[in-house]
Formats: structure tokens, sequence, C-alpha cells
């Protein structure tokens, strides 16, 4: 799965969890970009994007990240 793939599988999640299926996101999205983006939806999208790779994130890389950019390059390198 290239990073494109990621890209789209994670707009997916996005929209799923956020209910909205115009939400367009960019590498450049963070959690001030989105209004509904709480702390509880936060959690419900780890768990969404790792139950759709099959992949854990840790604690620490997940208090690293900074945009979807730096959590789409992390799960490459988890699946790579």
């Amino acid at each position: 799965m290239n990073r494109s793939e990621i890209f789209t599988s994670v707009q997916d999640v996005f929209q799923d969890i956020f209910d909205d299926d115009f939400l367009k996101i960019t590498s450049e999205t963070c959690s001030d970009d989105i209004d509904d983006w709480d702390s509880l939806n936060h959690i419900n999208l780890v768990c969404a994007i790792e139950k759709e790779f099959n992949i854990r994130f840790t604690l620490a890389e997940l208090s690293e990240l900074k945009d979807v950019g730096e959590m789409i390059d992390l799960i490459f390198a988890k699946i790579s």
C-alpha cells in the first residue's frame, strides 16, 4: 500500500468519524482545522485508523503527531 492509498483510506475514516461525507483533509490538516475534533473524536479516530490498518500506535507516537501528514508517514512505516 502506498501513501496515496493510505491517504484515501484515512480520508474515508475521517469522513466516517466526523459524519461528514464532504470533509476533505490535507497533509497539513490538524485538530484545529476541524470543529468537532475534540478529545473523544480523537480517540475514536485513532481507534478507527488502528482497526482499518490493523496496527497499534504507542502513546509516545501519538503525542508526537502534529498533522495528518505525520500520521500518514507513521501508518506507512508501520505497514511497510
